[in-house]
């Protein structure tokens, strides 16, 4: 099965200091076909103007992971942690038990693009946790840069579920492939740029549902920036 979830079918709300798109259900928009897949509960990409942010609220029992694509975002939480993320940074915090976080665009000038994901832990009551790592642009180009997974193998930040996330970067006319395990199930987001899942063309803010196809061929159309989901 390839499911595609087109950019224009998402949920998008404009809300002057926040331009959002919703791949799966997320607060006042519904989506019963989309609520969630497999362990992904929320993929959205986000877009915040200048000065302008997210206030402090709440989160329990979710691992919560931050990429930026363009800009910088201001972090400050209830743990005492506060840092500014950049692209090339993955953000994770396990929100546990409870945390209470703050998320703000520091510039004056840039809108901050970014995407922000929820995978639903494999049990409730953690300890709340926060890691942010780097990851060299030429560690994703051509090929699979594991970012998060169970176990931090590889330098990944770590998420408590049987899930891995890898970005990449694959420049038009390249092919690079992904073999998913037998039971085991992909969703591929595609950033920027635009390229082919075995055929099929996908571009940015496009998605893909993936169960049954163990060998998953990536070719880039454009310069083409993608994140690869490998759930349970």
């Amino acid at each position: 099965m390839l499911k595609i979830r087109r950019t224009a079918e998402r949920g998008h709300f404009d809300h002057g200091w926040l331009e959002t798109y919703h791949t799966f259900s997320f607060g006042q928009y519904v989506d019963r076909e989309f609520m969630i897949y497999r362990v992904l509960r929320v993929l959205n990409e986000d877009l915040v103007q200048p000065g302008q942010g997210f206030s402090t609220h709440p989160h329990r029992d979710m691992e919560i992971i931050t990429i930026i694509l363009s800009g910088a975002l201001e972090h400050k939480d209830s743990l005492g942690n506060g840092s500014i993320i950049q692209p090339g940074e993955v953000q994770c915090m396990s929100a546990g038990t409870g945390i209470l976080h703050s998320e703000f665009n520091p510039s004056q000038e840039d809108i901050v693009h970014l995407l922000q994901i929820w995978i639903v832990p494999e049990q409730t009551g953690l300890t709340p946790s926060y890691e942010q790592k780097s990851y060299d642009v030429e560690a994703k180009r051509g090929r699979f840069c594991l970012v998060a997974s169970p176990d931090s193998s590889d330098g990944a930040v770590r998420i408590h579920q049987d899930a891995s996330l890898y970005l990449s970067l694959i420049s038009p006319g390249e092919s690079i492939t992904f073999e998913l395990a037998e039971n085991r199930h992909a969703w591929i987001q595609v950033a920027r740029g635009a390229l082919t899942i075995n055929g099929t063309p996908l571009k940015a803010g496009d998605g893909a549902a993936i169960s049954g196809k163990p060998f998953l061929n990536l070719t880039g159309q454009e310069e083409a920036e993608l994140l690869l989901f490998d759930l349970p």
